[in-house]
């Protein structure tokens, strides 16, 4: 699927649930509906990714779904099958300790991808969503009780529909 495609969809999407505002082009929660990937800002490849960073990609295939909004136990789950610890917390814990970078172009494999909040399920206003870089401009997460591999302009903009996404290190431990 083309990013223009992508986008038409993400947006016919966030307009069926009333999420779009009039304008067409930021949500009724005032974020922009499409987040794109500028040129020149794109997240870093997998093939360019260090020895640790392409581990927890095969950690994180490896690991299977939690369920119903465990996201960031998923997460933790797959990191934790480095070796390097374990770090607990929701999805908004790991949004307001790890994560403060916002261009794309700082996005690393193995950065954990994470919004404050998203209406698609109750929990999610409270606990937010997270999820892993994990190359190649895609997000694994675990939604819905299953492990996916979405597209990065989808994920950012389905989920900051609400605040912006943010992404960094889980736990400050750079695997880079």
């Amino acid at each position: 699927m083309s990013e223009g495609d992508e986008r038409l969809s993400v947006l016919s999407a966030l307009g069926e649930r009333g999420l779009l505002a009039a304008d067409g082009v930021t949500t009724t929660f005032g974020q922009p509906a499409w987040r794109g990937v500028p040129v020149g800002h794109e997240p870093q490849a997998l093939m360019e990714a260090g020895t640790l960073q392409r581990r927890l990609v095969e950690c994180a295939c490896g690991t299977a779904a939690m369920g119903e909004g465990l996201c960031a136990a998923w997460v933790e789950r797959a990191f934790s099958r480095l070796g390097l610890g374990y770090v607990s917390g929701d999805a908004r814990e790991v949004y307001d300790g790890f994560c403060h970078l916002t261009d794309t172009r700082d996005l690393l494999v193995g950065m954990v991808c994470a919004v404050a909040r998203h209406p698609y399920v109750a929990d999610g206003w409270d606990h937010g969503h997270v999820g892993l870089y994990v190359g190649d401009g895609r997000v694994m997460d675990c939604a819905g009780g299953r492990v996916r591999a979405v597209p990065l302009a989808p994920w950012l903009s389905a989920y900051g529909v609400a605040c912006e996404p943010r992404w960094g290190w889980l736990g400050a431990i750079s695997l880079g």
